[in-house]
């Protein structure tokens, strides 16, 4: 797909994957809907990107998500990609586990993801056609992580929810894509639900590469957006977690 011109949702845009990912957006000439909770964040950072615009919203209300797409579709007039970014980790042991919490955290994650799909779908089959990018987690290829079950159980359901919708989609040529970053270096863990003061990004430590720039992250989600490759990842030894979990090695 060409970006030229081209009319793109990217929500948990005020920071992190999402704003690097509507900066390269912007100099590949689409224009931008920054969405995130920040209006005062969203307008100083539209200011930088010609022709986008910022909406705040809360993404977990059901009535705001789909109210923020008619808001794009009332200044635009079309809607061509959605990038499905925002998204929040909860650390907590299962026998700890608040239901409260794992509530929140999949209704963002999850629930989200879909109600914006459901609101941009009949919008791009009218148009012809469309691209839904949805950001998982490599971490559902790795090995269980302790604390965060909520977290990868919720990044494994969406990818499960996109590459349904990749195929229920194909003959109205809209394409649904997956892209699982790596361990980025963004506020993802600093705004953890119930982190510990010592929580940090993983800094690698010759097990592990070290974590990737939100940038990096950006660049795929591009990738994906122009080649319509049903997945994508920042690395392609990433592949082999991939092709492990496949296999029930990993």
């Amino acid at each position: 797909m060409n970006l030229q011109e081209k009319i793109v949702v990217v929500t948990g845009a005020s920071s992190g994957i999402g704003l690097a990912t509507a900066k390269l957006l912007t100099q590949k000439g689409s224009k931008v809907a920054l969405v995130a909770q920040s209006q005062n964040e969203l307008d100083v950072l539209v200011k930088d990107m010609p022709g986008s615009i910022a909406i705040a919203a809360d993404l977990r209300k059901e009535n705001e998500a789909r109210e923020m797409i008619k808001k794009v579709i009332n200044h635009y007039g079309k809607i061509d990609i959605l990038v499905n970014n925002a998204g929040r980790n909860y650390s907590s042991s299962i026998e700890k586990i608040e239901t409260n919490n794992i509530r929140e955290i999949f209704e963002l994650n999850i629930l989200t993801p879909v109600t914006l799909m459901q609101e941009v779908i009949p919008v791009m089959r009218k148009q012809g056609g469309g691209s839904i990018v949805n950001i998982s987690s490599g971490t559902v290829f790795m090995q269980p992580f302790p604390g965060m079950s909520t977290y990868v159980a919720s990044k494994r359901a969406l990818a499960t929810f996109s590459l349904v919708a990749r195929e229920e989609l194909k003959k109205d040529n809209i394409t649904v894509s997956v892209v699982y970053p790596y361990i980025t270096s963004t506020n993802f863990y600093k705004d953890t639900l119930n982190a510990g003061p010592d929580r940090e990004i993983p800094k690698g430590d010759g097990k592990i590469p070290p974590p990737d720039s939100a940038k990096v992250v950006a660049e795929t989600i591009l990738q994906a957006i122009e080649s319509g490759d049903a997945e994508a990842f920042p690395h392609d030894w990433m592949k082999q977690w991939r092709k492990g979990n496949e296999s029930g090695k990993v």
